[in-house]
């Protein structure tokens, strides 16, 4: 049994709002909002790690890719869990790479690196880690897409409004790139 907390994001939470308080959570009972066709859970986050680092899931079916974004401030880790989910990364010199991750893979996407990705196989999961000086962006994921208490991916996808976008960059430090063109696939 894990212990509720009221935070100034949600009635109810099992992450204290604090830092420097230990706790526990049980699988999946983290903050859930769902994104796109994803189902985004945070395990913790700025306000638990004085913004130095945060730490989420996203599970989601086979689909369509994420947009192209980039981070100023903040480094990301992709280590896939289950299924597969290909990883598409420009570094600051345009390179461009992408790579098919399957459990146990691990992918690092430092700031100002353009990227993207795709689940590519039903049932996919990823654990994300991201930090930076900028402090975390975790509740970029409920506040553009929707808090939710079910624990299932949503039954539609949910995708934001195209204005929405916009949005978002100078309080998440996600900035999206819509015109973005994928050269690898």
């Amino acid at each position: 049994m894990t212990i509720e907390y009221a935070t100034r994001y949600r009635p109810a939470s099992r992450i204290p709002a604090e830092p420097g308080k230990p706790y526990f959570i049980e699988k999946g009972e983290g903050d859930r909002a769902h994104l796109f066709g994803d189902l985004i859970t945070v395990y913790a986050g700025g306000e638990q790690t004085e913004n130095t680092f945060n730490f989420f899931t996203v599970e989601g079916p086979k689909g369509d890719l994420i947009p192209a974004h980039v981070h100023a401030d903040t480094h990301e880790v992709f280590y896939v869990t289950q299924g597969a989910v290909r990883l598409f990364v420009e570094d600051t010199e345009g390179l461009q790479q992408e790579k098919l991750l399957t459990p146990g893979d691990f992918g690092f996407v430092p700031k100002n690196c353009a990227h993207a990705y795709r689940m590519e196989r039903h049932h996919s999961q990823v654990v994300g880690v991201a930090a930076g000086p900028g402090g975390t962006f975790e509740r970029f994921f409920e506040n553009l897409g929707a808090p939710t208490q079910a624990h299932g991916l949503p039954h539609r996808p949910l995708i934001p409004e195209p204005h929405t976008f916009g949005t978002v960059p100078e309080r998440y430090d996600v900035n999206f790139l819509p015109d973005h063109q994928w050269r690898t696939r």
